[in-house]
């Protein structure tokens, strides 16, 4: 439920945080007894720009606006932290790669000392009103529910078993109190629903009659609206399918999808083209073009065999396509079939090292230029795999939808590496799902930064 006040609370720490970091910035030039003319300095002006994307890269990053008013105090300030010190760590990384920008180095010690103090504060004194006033801001709304049927009962089941919801249900109305369950308070017929809501202020009643008695729904909206009453009309699916659906209206007519697919758009397909594109060229360029030779030397000199391993993988719309990697293991014939595993006899010296580093995988950014595979987006598996989990695991099939990536939500989630067991894939596609249905380019860049962060710590996964 998106509560009356979570939005206008979450835009007021935005504003409040943006406040403080231009603000600060101000300050700390004045206080450095620095003229405000700095404001019309193209190298102040392009900081303050890099500067805000930066902390709303930082804060996005640790979903810091995400459930203001309902994530408890302490996972709150770990956000802030973490937003705070990647926010800080990305300024120091522009000064290093723009080098020529002209920042004086006093007001910025200012700024630095400043800001993070103030925004810990104006945090914690948020917390603290919060603290008082969460039970009114949370307040849970009563409905009931209008219907006894197993669509009825279902969403009142549903309601009870997730408070987070904050719905406190009165009851159930149905002409047959015999339908309803012992657990459930019957509230009466369903021609006193309107008056029960209006008498005892409910917020919402909930219809979950059959579709065959229309006339009776079209008379309770009716009479809904005459009493100020909001009813929401609940679908009822036929054989009672147990799967969470999104509606899309065509007229009048109700279409049920099972999911969200924001790469469905084209223009969001073609904005993530592009960001692969382009990033995938900057590697190449900057990155591939002078450690190919380098590594092809190395893969030489430590074994037999080709530099590059290139392994028939599932791509978009389950079309193979060759992948490609830095050969890390002696040439043998079951690499089509059997996982990499621990202490893989299989593996050269090098290779145990470029698979730890994860630098095998880099020769995949030709694969994303070429449009076989994207940055980010689930892993291609194995033919093989592909074949026998789609028969083990419901759903598996589903990722095939996207481009698979080179790094994805399972892997930062820790799903990377050998699946011994089928509930390590379960993990795996339950991720992949998820991505599928909340893309969006701001997740993808953070997916990117989780993937490097992780990068610099050991992963007992990778092997």
């Amino acid at each position: 439920m998106a509560h009356k006040y979570a939005t206008l609370f979450k835009w007021l720490n935005v504003v409040v945080d943006y406040v403080l970091l231009n603000g600060t910035l101000y300050a700390s030039f004045l206080m450095a007894d620095h003229s405000p003319v700095w404001v019309d300095v193209y190298d102040y002006r392009l900081t303050i720009l890099l500067l805000n994307f930066c902390w709303f890269f930082s804060s996005s990053t640790f979903d810091l606006y995400s459930q203001v008013l309902k994530r408890d105090a302490v996972p709150t300030m770990s956000a802030n932290i973490g937003s705070l010190c990647t926010y800080i760590f990305l300024a120091i990384l522009i000064k290093l790669v723009l080098p020529y920008i002209y920042i004086p180095p006093t007001p910025f010690v200012y700024y630095f000392a400043l800001f993070p103090a103030l925004l810990l504060i104006w945090r914690l004194s948020f917390l603290l009103i919060r603290k008082h006033k969460r039970k009114f801001w949370l307040g849970a709304d009563s409905i009931a529910i209008v219907g006894a049927g197993n669509v009825g009962i279902d969403l009142y089941n549903y309601i009870v078993s997730n408070p987070d919801m904050d719905y406190h249900i009165a009851g159930v109305f149905d002409d047959n109190p015999f339908k309803v369950p012992p657990h459930i308070p019957y509230l009466g017929k369903v021609e006193d629903c309107i008056s029960y809501a209006s008498t005892n202020k409910l917020s919402e009643l909930y219809c979950a009659l059959p579709y065959n008695e229309a006339d009776r729904i079209e008379a309770l909206l009716e009479d809904a609206d005459k009493h100020m009453v909001r009813l929401r009309l609940v679908p009822d699916v036929k054989g009672s399918i147990h799967h969470d659906f999104l509606v899309e209206m065509f007229g009048f007519v109700p279409v049920l999808k099972p999911r969200q697919e924001p790469l469905e758009n084209k223009a969001n397909e073609f904005l993530k083209r592009l960001f692969d594109l382009l990033f995938s060229f900057f590697v190449i360029v900057l990155v591939l073009s002078w450690l190919i030779p380098l590594l092809a030397l190395v893969i030489k000199l430590d074994s037999k065999g080709p530099v590059f391993f290139k392994q028939l993988r599932s791509g978009k719309n389950n079309k193979p396509f060759y992948c490609l990697k830095f050969r890390s293991m002696a040439v043998n014939s079951d690499s089509d079939s059997l996982q990499a595993s621990k202490n893989d006899a299989r593996v050269t010296r090098v290779g145990k090292i470029l698979r730890k580093t994860s630098l095998d995988e880099l020769p995949q950014f030709i694969n994303v230029f070429r449009g076989d595979m994207s940055v980010v987006g689930p892993r291609p598996h194995m033919l093989k795999h592909t074949q026998d989990y789609s028969h083990l695991i419901n759903n598996y099939m589903v990722r095939h939808f996207l481009t698979p990536g080179i790094t994805g939500w399972a892997q930062v989630n820790g799903f990377r590496g050998e699946t011994k067991e089928t509930s390590a894939m379960l993990n795996r596609v339950q991720a992949d799902l998820w991505y599928l249905e909340h893309w969006s380019i701001l997740l993808d860049l953070k997916i990117i930064f989780l993937t490097l962060w992780q990068g610099l710590r050991n992963n007992d996964n990778a092997y």
